[in-house]
């Protein structure tokens, strides 16, 4: 029948016939799941208290559900077309720009030590390329998947189109479980979801050796720490400045004599520099060695000054990076997660680096230039040195 032209309706004379009755097949069964005759849904038919109904509602029914299919396929194309022309592009220049700033990244700290770490270079390198190799093969693995599940999804909506085109209500119908079919393998076809495998993996150039490497020879190449002093205005009324804006002194009460200011720090011991730092390399030491509770770090300058809640306390809000130490517990502090730092002595002295071309922040013994802590976050604008001070005293080395 697939090659005939639609036929007459099923009041017709012409047609399918029960093999039965032998009269026109002009309702449809819902219990049996099939075309049948007016004899057999009469009295005494096999079909009698079946769910039946005229097998021209039923095609309708069934014309409706094609109809809303592909609606919902030509939306599902219209979702991965998108995907693929826009998407994945940009996917892919992320991908490739990531890879290219990474590998610059590798090749200018290497240079600083290359008699030491040739081997290190090539090895990070062949890392890179092959991280940017695997982010550009998922890629196309993508493209090429979705390329056909695109093809699929065609020929399935032109398929049904077919069908509801040139099928009459009989045809249709004994086509029904071919529908079922049909729009069970379009639903088997998920719309695109966010990987992670698209993703440039910039861990890849995350080497302790390359850290450790490039920390000693950038304190080695530098002519002098960065000349980061209190900003005064800032300072909590529980801290003591000292006349160079240097020191801070933990004072159990808070000074009438601290004028209140919207810079100021009205409730945690915090304080900012004066100096805030948005592109470059900087570092600076500060002698923790006579306290048992400080943090030192960077912060953002909308940071909250006032009040003791949580956005006003270093480490636990998303405008502050710090390293902090209590008693003999130290740890990393952001946005209110504490990464808990193993330490075998206390440093004595506590240096702070700042690589803002990288978006790198690192923690250092001053004294020997031991690593203690490296944070990678992609600071959304300018860092100001941040300090607090809850014991004695802590002194900005200069």
């Amino acid at each position: 029948m697939s090659g005939e032209s639609a036929g007459p309706g099923p009041g017709s004379e012409a047609g399918p016939r029960c093999p039965q009755h032998g009269r026109a097949l002009s309702w449809f069964c819902g219990s049996e799941r099939r075309p049948v005759c007016a004899a057999c849904v009469g009295l005494g038919g096999r079909c009698r208290g079946h769910r039946v109904r005229p097998a021209g509602e039923h095609a309708d029914e069934l014309r409706n559900k094609i109809v809303d299919q592909c609606e919902r396929l030509q939306l599902q194309s219209a979702g991965i077309t998108k995907y693929v022309a826009e998407v994945l592009p940009e996917k892919n220049q992320r991908a490739v720009s990531t890879a290219s700033a990474a590998r610059e990244l590798v090749i200018q700290r290497l240079g600083l030590v290359r008699s030491l770490c040739e081997s290190e270079e090539q090895r990070l390198l062949e890392e890179v390329h092959g991280e940017e190799e695997r982010a550009n093969q998922s890629i196309l693995t993508q493209r090429a998947h979705w390329a056909e599940a695109l093809q699929k999804l065609d020929a399935i909506r032109s398929g049904l189109v077919d069908m509801l085109t040139h099928l009459d209500d009989l045809q249709l119908i004994q086509k029904e479980e071919e529908i079922f079919e049909r729009t069970e393998a379009a639903e088997g076809i998920l719309d695109p979801q966010e990987s992670e495998k698209l993703n440039f993996n910039e861990k890849c150039t995350r080497s302790p050796l390359l850290t450790q490497l490039w920390v000693t020879a950038v304190l080695g190449s530098l002519s002098g720490t960065e000349d980061v002093r209190i900003d005064e205005r800032t300072a909590s009324p529980l801290l003591q400045l000292s006349a160079d804006r240097r020191t801070l002194t933990f004072t159990a009460k808070k000074s009438k004599a601290c004028v209140d200011s919207p810079q100021r720090f009205d409730h945690w011991p915090n304080a900012l520099a004066a100096t805030s730092f948005q592109a470059g390399l900087h570092a600076w030491t500060v002698d923790v060695q006579h306290s048992c509770a400080y943090k030192v770090g960077v912060a953002l300058g909308q940071l909250p000054r006032k009040g003791a809640g949580s956005d006003a306390r270093l480490g636990h809000n998303a405008f502050s990076w710090v390293f902090s130490r209590y008693d003999q517990e130290f740890r990393f502090s952001h946005g209110g997660q504490h990464e808990p730092l193993e330490l075998l002595r206390s440093p004595a002295r506590l240096g702070v680096l700042l690589d803002l071309q990288a978006q790198e922040l690192l923690f250092y013994e001053a004294a020997s230039g031991t690593l203690l802590h490296s944070h990678h976050a992609a600071f959304p604008g300018p860092l100001f040195p941040v300090f607090a001070v809850a014991d004695q005293t802590i002194t900005i080395v200069r």
